[in-house]
């Protein structure tokens, strides 16, 4: 039985929650893989309050880099977030030979580069399971378990409070705001819910998949990114009535040997398997070249299933430690045959495009033609009724694919036309293969 030693840095909910998981089923853990993680400091700024777990006399400090030099710590587990102070952390324990774990998307999508490069420097390893799905092991799956494969296609729902907004919208008929300020008053969402609602924090994983699969650095600012403010409870109902779910998506695709990265609001199929995932619950959906389709699903945050992520990685460490390798498997390699990005005008998509016109004859000819003139086919039209006596009234048009430059330069068309009475909304269509 080989003892791991862990100096905790980050003593709140996830770290509560690590404490907890390895008191519960410390015991199964060590049958399983003769691995015995334990606890042996934990460091934070705050020492007095209650996190529900109680860990034994002299082991809760404040001195997070006394944590790391201390000879009782084999791994450091970071989970501070933030990137300022988790940054240093990490570097520190991979200067001094220490392997580390963490579920900061943030720091390794922003600095990534920078510690894995020190963790070869130093012969250590970062591992990071944590930090993107919560509990789903999606970074095994595509490291180890797709190692045969190719992939062409990720599809992501990733962060659970954007999903609980959608799918309570959706079921409870209410409005963004209204669903917004509940999640807030459940604890689902933030005070500033910005990270979340505005797309960065699915930008930061949908980087992190991009760097693991196809071997080139990507960062939240490589993403194109749209949030979910604009995503009006009426444009829940005209997607349903379409047989599509409104679902903030991050698509990873690799095309010609280029490189897709965005996360918006895209219409998909109710049908599909990523149209069933509700509430605060994640998914990866992954098509390989060789396994074809799979998907990965489950809890995408929260005290438990981040934790259990977080003991996976650390019994891996604990298995390499054993063995006495590191790197056995690199993270991020290196591949020479992917190209760089597609730029976002040159992406190509369908599209669902709400438009609010004025009732009157020839409205359809006008749209029809603007979008025409930009190369934009028309798959199908709904023209909603809301009253005899409307002065607009809105249209619903499903398109075939075209770029989204086409499709910007006709939304500004369309804007400038006097028969336009609001602006014009646009969300992508994904069809899933």
């Amino acid at each position: 039985m080989k003892q791991i030693k862990i100096g905790l840095i980050g003593f709140g909910t996830v770290g509560a929650g690590l404490v907890e998981t390895l008191q519960k089923n410390g015991d199964l853990i060590a049958k399983r893989s003769g691995i015995l993680p334990v606890i042996s400091k934990i460091a934070d700024l705050d020492t007095t309050s209650d996190r529900g777990v109680l860990v034994p006399p002299g082991v809760l400090g404040t001195d997070a880099m006394a944590l790391i030099d201390s000879p009782e710590v084999d791994v450091v587990v970071e989970l501070v977030g933030g990137i300022t102070a988790a940054r240093k952390f990490v570097a520190t324990a991979l200067k001094r030979g220490k392997p580390v774990v963490t579920a900061n998307k943030a720091l390794l999508a922003t600095y990534g580069d920078e510690l894995f490069a020190l963790a070869r420097e130093n012969r250590t390893e970062i591992y990071f399971e944590a930090s993107v799905g919560g509990g789903i092991p999606c970074i095994k799956a595509l490291r180890e378990g797709l190692i045969g494969n190719r992939i062409t296609e990720i599809y992501g729902i990733l962060n659970g409070t954007c999903n609980y907004i959608l799918s309570c919208m959706e079921t409870d008929n209410t409005d963004f705001q209204v669903v917004l300020k509940a999640a807030q008053k459940a604890g689902y969402a933030e005070a500033n819910p910005s990270m979340d609602v505005d797309g960065l924090d699915t930008a930061h994983k949908a980087a992190l998949l991009a760097s693991l699969v196809y071997g080139k650095w990507f960062t939240a600012s490589d993403v194109d990114v749209q949030g979910i403010r604009e995503v009006t409870l009426n444009d829940i109902h005209y997607a349903a009535s379409l047989g599509y779910r409104i679902k903030l998506l991050a698509a990873i695709k690799e095309i010609d040997g280029s490189i897709q990265l965005s996360v918006h609001p895209s219409l998909i199929p109710e049908t599909s398997l990523l149209g069933h995932v509700n509430g605060v619950f994640n998914a990866v959906w992954v098509r390989g070249d060789v396994v074809g389709t799979t998907m990965y699903y489950g809890r995408g945050a929260g005290r438990e299933a981040t934790s259990s992520a977080v003991v996976a990685d650390v019994v891996d460490i604990g298995l390499n430690l054993l063995g006495k390798c590191s790197n056995r498997l690199p993270a991020f390699p290196v591949f020479d045959e992917y190209k760089g990005l597609i730029s976002a005008a040159e992406v190509v998509s369908r599209y669902y495009l709400r438009l609010q016109v004025a009732d009157r004859p020839g409205m359809l000819a006008i749209i029809s033609g603007i979008l025409g003139r930009n190369q934009i086919s028309i798959a199908s039209v709904t023209q909603k009724e809301e009253g005899s006596q409307q002065a607009a009234v809105p249209m619903v048009i499903l398109t075939h694919k075209a770029k989204v430059a086409a499709m910007n330069k006709a939304i500004e068309e369309i804007s400038r036309d006097e028969c336009i009475h609001a602006a014009p909304v646009v969300f992508r269509i994904e069809d899933l293969g």
